[in-house]
């Protein structure tokens, strides 16, 4: 089976920093575009940020200068740096892939089960 899996969430003071990581596992040759959605108690899920294959990224205005996207195509995983953590960053943090090609065929709209993300004051 295709997933992706999240790690590092946690708790973390504000101004903290934090690492996501979000590895897509199973029989996969090419992941496309993949990004960082989050969603915190009664909101909608938001876009974080996006990167393609070629390494192209977009931030959303919110964590612009504080949060980083990045990818490792061979270790078939995606990141997020957070620095200067706030309190109204505190939401499960989720990732996505847009499409992969794997053994089975073509998969879109992957998601991950997300990670929780809590930041103190």
């Amino acid at each position: 089976q295709v997933q992706l899996v999240e790690s590092g969430g946690g708790l973390v003071q504000a101004g903290g920093s934090l690492r996501l990581s979000c590895v897509a596992s199973g029989r996969i040759f090419t992941i496309g575009p993949m990004g960082w959605y989050r969603q915190a108690p009664g909101q909608q899920r938001e876009l974080v940020a996006t990167i393609n294959s070629g390494g192209d990224i977009m931030s959303a205005d919110s964590v612009k200068g504080r949060f980083t996207i990045s990818r490792d195509n061979a270790k078939k995983t995606v990141y997020l740096q957070m620095d200067s953590l706030k309190p109204e960053d505190t939401a499960v943090y989720y990732c996505h892939a847009e499409s992969l090609t794997t053994a089975w065929g073509p998969q879109y709209d992957l998601w991950g089960q997300g990670t929780q993300v809590t930041v103190s004051s």
